[in-house]
């Protein structure tokens, strides 16, 4: 839909740079999920350099003596740690480049006050489930934190729209943990969604828009088409396109998603519009037999 927009008001895009601009996207998606598990990473990471400045005072309480950097030692940080092929894939795509030791410093500093993390340090044998918990209330720290939200916001566009993604994929790797494969990779958008389902919307959406706009034009009653929202009008044209040539996906989900869509992305009536618009397409379009549904599409 963004690039579909940016097409829309930029008339010097041509098709081939709007597909670079769709794929560049999908990869920050994958960075920045990167990005939060190696911020992560860094932060438990940074009870290592508190040990170390323990030690060097001139004169080191009991306390500062007996700390331990539990937080970088227990075995769920451990497995990330020593996983090598997500060292290097870190590496691949640079994510080290984006994350200061000043932000590892005031993330670790937060937590380090909090209740959660004084008990965790007290204890004398903890569980891997302590472990996990003390490890999910930092994430949670972390994407509470405004300073943390601006270096996403700065370095990745679509932080705003990718959040709700990244913090769930975030979340089932904590509980997972401690993994030694590359569980990193289920989190890479794979060919089919990129490309089978997300290029071939974009090639056909972009270069099919007369029929698209003959096909939902007859639908809008007194509305005039060049009257309708840009992103209104954008997002039916997706949703016809995928009504008619996606036969996998039920066209309940088409039309659900679309309404979605428009509630984070349109004006505040749009919701209702692409609603009463999309449920006249999709009868004009079944009794013109226009919609052949397969597989999983048969489920209405």
């Amino acid at each position: 839909m963004q690039v579909l927009y940016a097409i829309n008001r930029d008339k010097g895009l041509t098709f081939h740079k709007a597909q670079s601009l769709y794929n560049k996207n999908i990869s920050q998606s994958y960075e920045l999920y990167l990005h939060n598990l190696m911020q992560f990473m860094r932060v438990a990471e940074y009870s290592h350099i508190i040990r170390k400045k323990k030690l060097e005072k001139l004169r080191p309480t009991e306390e500062d003596k007996t700390f331990h950097p539990r937080l970088a030692e227990n075995p769920l940080i451990k497995s990330l740690q020593e996983n090598q092929n997500l060292r290097k894939t870190f590496q691949k795509y640079k994510i080290g480049e984006k994350i200061s030791i000043d932000n590892s410093r005031l993330l670790y500093k937060e937590l380090s006050k909090s209740e959660q993390y004084i008990d965790y340090l007290k204890m004398e044998s903890p569980t891997d489930e302590d472990h996990r918990q003390i490890l999910i209330s930092l994430y949670k720290l972390m994407i509470a934190n405004e300073v943390f939200e601006d270096v996403l916001d700065e370095k990745y566009l679509f932080w705003d729209d990718d959040k709700s993604l990244v913090v769930g994929a975030m979340k089932k790797s904590i509980k997972a943990l401690p993994i030694h494969d590359d569980f990193f990779e289920a989190y890479k958008p794979d060919d089919e969604t990129v490309k089978e389902f997300g290029e071939t919307l974009l090639d056909k959406v972009s270069n099919e828009d007369d029929t698209l706009i003959n096909l939902i034009e007859p639908t809008l009653k007194n509305w005039d088409a060049e009257r309708v929202a840009v992103i209104d009008m954008i997002l039916l044209k997706m949703a016809v396109c995928e009504l008619v040539n996606f036969p996998t996906i039920p066209t309940k989900v088409t039309l659900n998603e679309f309404v979605e869509i428009s509630k984070m992305y349109s004006t505040d009536k749009s919701k209702d519009f692409i609603n009463g618009i999309l449920d006249r397409l999709l009868k004009k379009l079944e009794s013109e037999g226009k919609i052949v549904k397969q597989g999983r599409g048969l489920i209405q």
